[in-house]
């Protein structure tokens, strides 16, 4: 399929647009999981703002790296590099002081960390999910485009909720920074580095070894420097 060729008045054009809405929904899961972690600590007023702009970052990055940067998924020690990044993602989101300096720091400059860290995060988890898009989307990029700017109010609203229910319930905090660890033990066993090193076969069998460990990783150093921190009630 070439770009002159895409007509979306073509019944075929329209279920492969809908096949990657469904794949980016899918996709996103955890992503909603990081812009809800990161914008939990914003004022209200600045919460949606902050949601609608980690979606929208978090979909134009999708694009950025489906287009691009696919090529680079087979780079060795990248995705290593990748899942540490997470995993000091999901340390920095537990230890993180909601009450600290508070009134110190600007709303607007929460707001931009915010939405930085999404796309920090975003930037790490999209190696694994573009090259599942880009299959679908082949060589249209008008395609790839439109379905994923259709996601953005899909990825909103999932980040919508999960962020009021993380403010219902701060331990929830615990159970997403653990999924972005789990993330990051997957995204770690699957280097090409690895593979090569000690077989496609006994890293498979450590694929969800991995993960706990990775989750375990995330939890214990978050409780560790929780607990060495002093408390600013004191």
């Amino acid at each position: 399929m070439d770009l002159s060729s895409v007509s979306f008045v073509d019944p075929l054009a329209w279920g492969k647009l809908a096949e990657i809405v469904l794949l980016n929904i899918v996709l996103s899961g955890d992503n909603a999981v990081v812009i809800a972690l990161a914008c939990r600590a914003l004022a209200p007023a600045q919460r949606t703002k902050g949601i609608a702009l980690g979606a929208g970052v978090a979909v134009v990055l999708r694009v950025l790296f489906t287009v691009l940067i696919a090529s680079l998924l087979n780079t060795p020690f990248l995705r290593i590099v990748g899942a540490g990044l997470l995993i000091w993602i999901a340390v920095k989101l537990i230890v993180e002081d909601e009450g600290q300096d508070e009134d110190s720091i600007a709303a607007s400059s929460k707001l931009w960390k915010a939405v930085q860290t999404v796309a920090i995060a975003d930037i790490v988890m999209s190696l694994d999910n573009v090259l599942a898009i880009a299959a679908v989307a082949k060589d249209s990029i008008p395609l790839l485009i439109a379905g994923l700017v259709i996601s953005i109010p899909l990825i909103v609203l999932g980040a919508s909720l999960i962020t009021n229910l993380l403010t219902r319930f701060p331990i929830l905090v615990w159970a997403g920074a653990a999924l972005l660890g789990w993330v990051a033990g997957e995204m770690f066993e699957s280097d090409p580095w690895l593979i090569a090193r000690f077989g496609e076969e006994l890293l498979h069998k450590l694929e969800y070894p991995a993960a706990v460990l990775g989750a375990l990783l995330v939890l214990g150093l978050g409780y560790f420097i929780k607990s060495r921190r002093p408390d600013p009630a004191l």
